[in-house]
């Protein structure tokens, strides 16, 4: 204890070691889902999805292991979602570039993120960010939180008239993300310890009495799947046939550095966005809306996108899952450290791992969106020159499923309509140069 003490300064951060672990568990649950959808994504670029595997759970314990070390803070990193549907469906299959040379692309763009770390770019990009706009991305992380979760649940499913619908309420599988998301609320109200944690546990035993029963049916080509663990261990697949295989025979070409630019631009604001949201949610950020320590968790960030390069995985980034273990309680690196170990041992306990289904961590994911759009009393829409930016940041976060898009919008909206309104002087010449580049990302595409 005194070890993890020194290590984390749990008394200075007002938390305890059993706080953390619950937190830890809480944001790994929540966010395990990559280590099935990840390999599932690459392997359609033809790389082998066992080693994939591997490559995701241990680039992202290096990632999180990390950004316990450099930053203390309790953030996990995990390879990206959208990053790797861009790396498989755009760059290999649409494009015809090998997955070696999209990983070459990847380890680039991480080196070049180890640099504007170092230099303190990245740091100046983010205290650039008006505050008004860092609470709107907490709310519209937390919405986006909730809508994956009851999108992940079926709650919520595609349309084709109007994109979205509410899914099949009758479905066992809704019914039973229903009912944990109850379980989970009455559980917060009470103020249980390790409330969404417990929730996910709780939910997943009854999915299990429900196969048991007979009332949950087994049918893979309906996406239900087995609840009950095929075994407890199993030997970790083998990576070398990704492990360093990077081809850069084609880096010096305009379309390898159009590629990498894509995965480097998206990476920096969704990564951006993920920092200021959940450290807005935790209160790291200080009066002037800066966050202290802020180059150790992007050096982290950088760092594990280039040892997932290595490794053989898409880009690894700052998860915003992070913000269920935050509500729970992490408030320190030791809840990161958490995350880090359980990715190591989903590798040998990965049967067990992998039982645990979507419908049971929703309810999590939706409570943490709960808990994440409370900072909308902080914004001020009195004045419509912060009010619609940081309403534009909420919204397209959502509606464009990235939080780097609702960047995008909510940084353009801000610089032009302050330009516009008179009221210039609150621009800082950081925020004009982001919203220029922006205008040139919409006009490339």
């Amino acid at each position: 204890m005194e070890f993890l003490e020194k290590c984390f300064k749990l008394k200075e951060n007002k938390t305890t070691v059993r706080t953390e672990v619950y937190a830890g568990l809480t944001t790994f649950m929540t966010m395990a889902y990559i280590l099935i959808v990840n390999p599932s994504l690459l392997s359609a670029a033809g790389m082998d999805s066992g080693a994939v595997l591997t490559a995701t759970a241990i680039g992202s314990a290096i990632g999180t292991f990390c950004m316990a070390a450099f930053s203390n803070y309790p953030f996990a990193l995990a390879p990206g979602m959208g990053l790797n549907a861009y790396f498989a469906f755009t760059v290999v299959l649409q494009m015809g570039y090998s997955w070696q040379m999209a990983l070459a692309a990847v380890f680039v763009e991480g080196i070049i993120f180890i640099i504007l770390s170092l230099i303190n770019v990245r740091e100046a990009i983010f205290n650039a960010i008006p505050k008004n706009m860092k609470s709107a991305v907490s709310v519209g992380i937390g919405l986006f939180i909730a809508f994956i979760g009851m999108q992940n649940a079926g709650i919520i499913v595609n349309e084709d008239a109007t994109l979205v619908t509410l899914g099949n309420v009758k479905s066992v599988t809704v019914l039973l993300a229903l009912v944990g998301l109850v379980i989970t609320m009455v559980l917060v109200a009470r103020k249980v310890k390790g409330a969404l944690f417990f929730g996910i546990i709780i939910t997943y035993i009854i999915g299990i009495i429900c196969q048991l029963t007979g009332i949950y049916a087994v049918n893979p080509d309906a996406g239900m799947y087995s609840l009950l663990p095929s075994g407890i261990i199993s030997t970790p697949p083998s990576i070398s046939s990704t492990f360093m295989k990077m081809d850069f025979s084609k880096v010096l070409t305009g379309d390898f550095i159009i590629i990498m630019f894509s995965f480097l631009f998206v990476d920096l604001f969704d990564t951006l966005g993920t920092l200021i949201g959940v450290s807005t949610k935790a209160g790291y950020l200080d009066k002037d809306g800066k966050l202290p320590r802020i180059k150790g968790a992007l050096l982290a960030d950088a760092i594990g996108t280039t040892a997932g390069a290595v490794l053989g995985t898409s880009t690894v980034t700052t998860f915003v899952e992070s913000a269920s273990g935050v509500t729970e309680g992490g408030r320190t690196g030791l809840t990161s450290a958490i995350v880090g170990v359980l990715f190591l041992v989903a590798l040998i306990f990965s049967p067990v791992i992998m039982a645990i289904p979507s419908f049971a961590t929703a309810p999590a994911l939706i409570v943490v969106g709960l808990f994440m759009i409370e900072q909308v009393v902080n914004i001020d829409f009195k004045d419509y020159t912060e009010g619609f930016p940081a309403f534009m940041t909420i919204i397209m976060m959502v509606v464009a499923y990235s939080i780097s898009t609702g960047l995008i919008f909510g940084t353009i909206s801000y610089v032009l309509l302050k330009l516009f309104t008179g009221k210039s002087k609150d621009l800082n010449p950081v925020i004009v140069v982001i919203a220029l580049l922006f205008v040139i990302k919409l006009a490339l595409g």
